[in-house]
Formats: structure tokens, sequence, C-alpha cells
């Protein structure tokens, strides 16, 4: 898997203009080719191409008077076809492809520029378009050099993101969290893991209660790093009206607050990791845990909708609040996105899948984003989905009934997280994201370990007694999320376990709780929900069934002794 980008440029022509003493323009012309004003100049490059399908992005830019309005043509020598497109409306008539501006960008001042995206099939050949024009009057090209066949090793310094940022790295060990684990009997043994820093809430920029502020933990991931490389891991999760379905994780942004998202939380984050002092670190970023996705299973007239996520999907500020992130981290040149996307147990269902996938994809094109912006995507955040389900796969049937009709898979068309990553990952690049992209996976808390683990299948006498006499993940439904009795800690964090797989990261740090088991006053926003009741029976979202939840849990974010005491004892791989 390679995020290489071609760096190659090859000016096909190019004019440069001069302001005389007595206002005429003077033209200093390579090869005297003319001396007229570039009406505009497009720059066409191929930033992946598979030998069988490629993805490009063209800038135009305006010389001319403003447009309000706009439309790029070009035509293709060989038999390319543009399979879809972001921040424009690519149409195609057989070789002729016409690019027309979104509603959102089509101001076009003089001297301003657009970009656009798309996604392309071709055989043989895949040579760059001769001549452009921007309504009607041709355009000068740069070309992009196309895909470099031999491109220059990348050094993976300020500005050159590296194809996966754990390769060859350390990740970063939180002091905060360190010190809480080490404290635990037996905490020891985990306390060096690196976890992810939450910044849950706008204070928690500058730190909170005399904690640590973002950088502070940048400075110490610095002192980590040593001469070598470091990978330091943020949660951005501040969207308005945040986790519109589950009550312990509200935020302290209302569902109208996008200005304030923008201007107080992710303007002062972004200007922050873009400090020079932090380019020699690979900043990894997760991306609005929870959000997207509720736009697509708690919402309209589903049985799981709740009036707050109807209100996300109707104001749109989920989407733009994403696409604003995105576009505002990737400005730096070390930052790497990886936007959340749920877990198999919430959109691994057919009507959840490729709608999620077109989701996010709207998403990384909002507000000044493209896929560029995007290196990946993380699963399971936060959650409890078995890594590998060894004793079962969705091919397996019991007296001829396939196991997604058991209770447990309930239609799935996955029964564990890495199978789940892997298939979503072709599916967002299907939709338009870089063929290239990682995926990561969430694994402090998907170990389900310890004396509950099958060591074998179920008894075959029913596909729901195969199914569940073999499952590793224990939970009584797979909709159950908060503080979960008998979960244990995964897989260590590593890095390229899998093919499509970054890394496995403890992004959610163990022994912090999911939320509080009653109603606590807090002033950080956070509800409470009854899915962190260990009494409660249950709604739609998991089948009115028990929550599983942990007793006696603090506020989400808040160190749980037990949570974390519990963990440990349930560690698969178990701990020394």
């Amino acid at each position: 898997m390679s995020r290489t980008t071609s760096t190659r440029t090859a000016l096909l022509a190019a004019l440069t203009l001069v302001a005389g003493s007595a206002g005429t323009a003077l033209a200093a012309v390579p090869g005297d080719v003319g001396t007229a004003a570039v009406p505009c100049t497009v720059a066409y490059q191929v930033q992946n191409d598979w030998g069988s399908g490629f993805t490009a992005s063209v800038t135009v830019t305006n010389n001319g008077a403003a447009k309000n309005g706009w439309s790029v043509k070009w035509s293709y020598a060989g038999n390319q076809r543009v399979t879809n497109a972001w921040n424009a409306r690519v149409t195609q008539s057989g070789a002729a492809v016409t690019a027309a501006n979104e509603s959102y960008n089509a101001a076009l001042a003089t001297g301003g520029s657009a970009t656009f995206g798309f996604q392309g099939t071709y055989s043989g050949s895949n040579a760059v378009p001769a001549t452009f024009t921007l309504d009607g009057v041709t355009c000068n090209v740069d070309d992009g050099g196309g895909t470099d066949p031999d491109p220059d090793p990348d050094p993976g310094g300020p500005g050159d993101r590296v194809d996966n940022p754990y390769t060859g790295a350390k990740v970063y060990v939180n002091p905060e969290w360190s010190e809480n684990a080490a404290a635990e009997p037996g905490g020891s043994r985990i306390a060096n893991q690196p976890t992810g820093v939450w910044m849950d809430r706008i204070a928690a920029i500058n730190g909170v209660n005399g904690g640590m502020g973002l950088r502070d933990h940048l400075d110490e991931a610095l002192r980590q790093k040593g001469s070598g490389e470091l990978v330091f891991q943020v949660v951005i999760y501040n969207l308005p009206g945040r986790d519109c379905a589950a009550l312990a994780s509200n935020g302290e942004l209302g569902p109208t607050e996008i200005n304030r998202y923008k201007t107080e939380y992710i303007d002062p984050i972004a200007a922050i990791l873009s400090d020079p002092k932090y380019a020699g670190l690979r900043i990894v970023t997760t991306v609005e845990i929870d959000s997207l996705p509720n736009l697509i299973t708690n919402t309209g007239s589903r049985e799981t909708a709740t009036p707050e996520c109807d209100v996300m999907k109707a104001n749109g500020n989920y989407v733009k609040g994403v696409g604003y992130a995105l576009n505002k981290l990737a400005d730096a040149g070390n930052v790497y996105n990886y936007i959340d996307a749920g877990h198999h147990g919430w959109i691994g269902w057919d009507d959840n899948f490729a709608p999620s996938a077109q989701l996010f994809k709207e998403a990384a094109t909002a507000e000044g984003a493209t896929v560029n912006d995007v290196h990946g995507f993380i699963t399971n955040t936060a959650n409890y989905s078995a890594l590998k389900e060894e004793n079962f796969t969705i091919n397996s049937t019991v007296n001829g009934t396939s196991v997604r009709q058991s209770k447990w898979v309930d239609w799935n068309r996955y029964v564990d997280e890495l199978s789940f990553a892997q298939a979503f990952r072709n599916q967002l690049v299907s939709v338009g994201f870089n063929s290239n992209i990682g995926m990561l996976i969430d694994t402090s808390r998907n170990g389900w370990g310890g004396s509950a683990r099958p060591s074998g299948p179920g008894a075959t006498t029913s596909v729901d007694t195969y199914v569940d006499g073999g499952r590793y993940d224990r939970r009584i439904h797979i909709g159950n999320w908060c503080n979960q009795a008998g979960a244990g800690l995964g897989e260590r964090p590593r890095a390229n376990p899998e093919p499509g797989i970054d890394a496995y990261v403890w992004m959610k740090p163990p022994g912090e709780s999911d939320g509080s088991s009653r109603q606590i006053d807090n002033d950080e926003g956070k509800g409470f929900d009854r899915m962190c009741d260990p009494t409660y029976t249950g709604n739609a979202r998991n089948g009115y069934n028990m929550s599983g939840a942990l007793a006696d849990a603090p506020v989400s974010g808040h160190w749980f002794s037990a949570q974390f005491q519990e963990l440990m004892r349930n560690a698969y791989p178990p701990l020394p």
C-alpha cells in the first residue's frame, strides 16, 4: 500500500506578467510564445494510478473577470472514463468531459482558484489531456507530470507525509494516563502503552483543572521522540450536538453552535498543530467519534431514530464540522487525519454500509476539504467489537442455516472488526477516497479473554447455540457500548498487523469511563444515558436487552478503577 503522490510538475505553458511603470503589462515569455495575458491556467495532476484506474486533482485559476459559475472542459485521447467526482459536477460524453461548479464554489474571483477531483478507469495509456477550457476560453496547462514511475524516496520530514505514520515510529505515552494506570494494582504491566489524547471540550486545549493541555502533551511528545520518529495521537471530539444518540457522551456545544466549533475549538487546535516547533512529529488525528453514522442509523422513520439526530441531519452541522476540521487540520503537512467509521456492529448491515461510505465522502468534501485531506479511517473507537471471531465465519452454516440468521449476527455482513475494516476500506475507495488509505482499529477493550472465552465452536444444536457458544465477544447484545462487564484489553498497539490496516491502537484509554451509571451533575455538558445503568432493560438499538454495564461508573472520561481491573483481568492476549 503506497500513498506516494507525484511531486514532479511539467509546465507545458506559462506566462509571467510584470507591471510596467506606465501601467502596461509586459510579458516575460519562455520561448517567446506571445505577449497576451493568460486568461486561465489549469493544473491537472494524477495523484494515484494503479494500472486500471486513477484519481486526479484539477485546479483552475481564473485570470479574467470574476465569475459566478464556471465550467471546465477537456477531452481524453485514450479511453479514460470518470466514475465519480468531488467538489464539481462532472459529466462525460465519449472522450469529452465537463466539470461544472457546485453551489458552494460557484464564485471564482479574478486571480482565484477552484480545485476539484475525480476517480476514473482506463486501459492502455493514461495521457494528460492536451487542452482545457474555462467557459469556452482555452487555458494554459500545468499537467502535474502524472504519476512518477520512479518517485524520489519519501523522507518523511515536515510536510512529507509517509505511507503509514506508524511504521518505524514510537507512539506517544500519555503521562497522565500512565500515572493512573501505574497506580492500579498490576497496572505497571501496561502503563507504558500508548493511548490517545482526547480534546473533548474547548477547555481541554489549554488543560483542565491543572492538567496538561495540548501544547504540554506535544512538548512531552518531543521529549519522548528523541532522535527517532514518534506518532502523537489526538482525538478531535466536540461537534455541535455531539453524539445525538448517546446522552453519556453529549458535549458542551449546542446543535447550532457550528461557528463556535470552528473558531473556538478547531482553529486553535489547528494553529497549535501547525506550529513549526512540532513539525518533526507525526500527528494522527481521530476525527469526531460516533458522529456521522448517527445520521444513517438514527434518523428518519427508523425505530432507532432520535429527535436529536434528526436535528443534526437537517442542519448539516455534523457534515460541516467534520469537513472544516479535515480542511484546517490537514494544512499542517505532518498531520494524518483518520475519520471515525463506527464499527461492524453499527454499520455492517447492507442498508448502513454503502450509505455510510457515501456520507463520509460528503463530509470529506465539505467546507473546503478534499479526499486528499483524509489519510484513513478508524473503526471500533471506544467500542468492544472482537477483532477476530475464529470459531465461525460469515459463511458458516449449521444444518443448512447461515450464521447470518442467528440472533447475534442478525443478518450483518460481518462477524468481527478486522473483516469489516478491510471490507469497508474497499467500499470507501469505491466512492472516491484515495486507493491507498489505511485503517486503524481500536483494540483497547475488545480482547474478551478470561474464563468466559470459548476454546472452540458452540454446539451445533442450532445456529444460535453454535454462534453464542463460540463467539469471543461476550456482550449480551452487539448494540451494548457502555462500560461492558467481562471486557478485556485487546491486542497491544502495533503497526502493519494485517493488509490494509495501518495499526492496532488504544485510542480509548483503558480505565476511562464511557459514562456514569446514574445521573451525576457536571460542568462538561455530559448527560446520563440509561445504557450505562446496569439495571436498564434496553431500547431498539440493543434489541431491548439488558445494558451489560458495570455499576458505580463515573462521568465519561473520568477514571474508573473497577473497569480498569476488569480489562486487565480479561485481557487477551493475557497480560504477563
